[in-house]
């Protein structure tokens, strides 16, 4: 596998993790969980930034002068990786809601 590619999955990779913990965080404080969720949205905000680091070493790239090819692969990474930011502040305020409630 080439280096791009090995990019792009490790950001799949990451990101992917990173939004199920959100989605977790979510369902433990629908349950009360609190300190479940807490951890999981922390869990997942670890992961994200590695999935930002994966997708810094692609800016890098272009920075430096080399071509980077956009491929669809790209895209749906970058996708997952926008989606999932979106995700982790619903989540974020959703939790806040679930204590209120509480």
């Amino acid at each position: 596998m080439n280096e791009m590619k090995t990019i792009i999955f490790g950001m799949l990779s990451q990101v992917g993790s990173a939004r199920s913990s959100y989605l977790e965080g979510l369902r433990a404080a629908r349950e009360g969980h609190f300190t479940e969720a807490e951890a999981k949205l922390q869990d997942g905000s670890e992961t994200l930034a590695n999935g930002h680091h994966e997708h810094h070493k692609l800016i890098q790239k272009e920075a430096s002068g080399e071509k980077v090819v956009i491929q669809l692969l790209l895209i749906h990474a970058e996708d997952l990786l926008i989606t999932t930011e979106t995700l982790r502040e619903v989540v974020t305020e959703f939790v806040h809601v679930y204590k209120k409630i509480n």
